[in-house]
């Protein structure tokens, strides 16, 4: 579930006071998501109903919100399809609500794909979609370090190396080396605003076209094509973790029809998916192992299998991926 903070009615309609966005006729808690608390809210407006999404931010801190909240309403004027924080009358988009970072965003009334149910027409949808998004942050004026980047998994798989079969702890420390060896090189691969987690559950559909991408709460500056693998290792793999070569053409294609890659991506990529499958079975392995605390306020949140990524790897290093 994704309710760890409850709020009262008296809290909400005391927040929408600063709001001219309606009467609060009601709301519920959403299910699904694991990192914040989310509501449907359902407002009056002159007899129209309009539902809402107010999120309260469970890990984020009220200094790291900027980024998040000036992203969001940077991509939305550029027609990107992604939540973004709805201002008050005073032009305020953040608040506080339980003491936590809190803003209202549009709701979308798309859903989610099933990775059974993952056509060619799908990955070729998000990879447009994903290009037009690195595009429209290419002059995005605020930076942003990736939490779970480079520095961390040196740093994480070192520190759990010792929790590991002796071939699970050397396969990290292989997959850490061969990025380092790919940022050593002189030519450099285009950094922009990546999204970071776009996995087929963040995506919502309508009629058959992407209506949104959601969670951009691990947006980050980077090498815009290992956003591009992350896509490609969820949307495009079998569950043995194989690369469906027909759904991942469809993808890159689509893409490069909006961004060309560079000579330099080309060369890039076979190593930068595998990075990609070994960023996510890291951080599926820290809490796996209990290392990380994986719940919030006394609520058990499931744990995500990390073999689904080490089978992403070892099938990624047996058959490399190309452009």
């Amino acid at each position: 579930m994704a309710v760890y903070t409850d709020i009262s009615r008296a809290q909400l309609e005391a927040l929408l006071e600063d709001y001219a966005l309606g009467r609060l006729v009601s709301f519920e808690g959403i299910e699904g998501g694991i990192e914040n608390s989310n509501f449907f809210v359902t407002l009056d407006l002159d007899g129209h109903e309009q539902q809402y999404v107010l999120t309260l931010f469970e890990e984020l801190a009220f200094d790291e919100m900027p980024f998040f909240v000036e992203l969001g309403q940077w991509l939305h004027t550029r027609q990107v399809p992604v939540p973004y924080a709805i201002k008050d009358r005073n032009g305020i988009a953040l608040k506080q609500v339980c003491a936590k970072p809190a803003f209202f965003q549009p709701r979308f009334q798309g859903h989610h794909v099933s990775r059974e149910q993952l056509t060619t027409a799908h990955c070729t949808e998000i990879g447009t979609a994903l290009a037009q998004l690195h595009l429209a942050g290419e002059e995005f004026y605020l930076r942003r370090q990736a939490q779970r980047g480079v520095f961390w998994w040196r740093r994480e798989s070192q520190a759990i190396r010792h929790l590991l079969k002796p071939e699970d702890a050397e396969l990290l420390q292989q997959e850490v080396a061969l990025f380092d060896q790919l940022r050593e090189k002189p030519f450099g691969l285009p950094l922009g605003t990546i999204h970071g987690d776009l996995f087929h559950d963040n995506a919502l559909f309508r009629d058959g076209h992407l209506e949104a991408i959601l969670d951009i709460y691990n947006a980050a500056t980077a090498f815009l094509l290992f956003d591009l693998a992350i896509v490609a290792n969820d949307w495009c793999t079998n569950a043995q973790g194989q690369a469906d070569p027909v759904r991942e053409q469809a993808l890159l294609k689509a893409y490069a029809s909006v961004r060309p890659f560079t000579d330099e991506e080309v060369a890039a990529w076979p190593t930068l998916v595998r990075t990609a499958a070994m960023r996510f079975w890291l951080s599926r392995l820290i809490p796996w192992l209990g290392v990380e605390q994986a719940s919030r306020s006394g609520i058990s949140t499931k744990l995500k299998d990390p073999d689904e990524f080490r089978r992403t790897l070892l099938a990624r290093i047996e058959t490399p991926a190309s452009i």
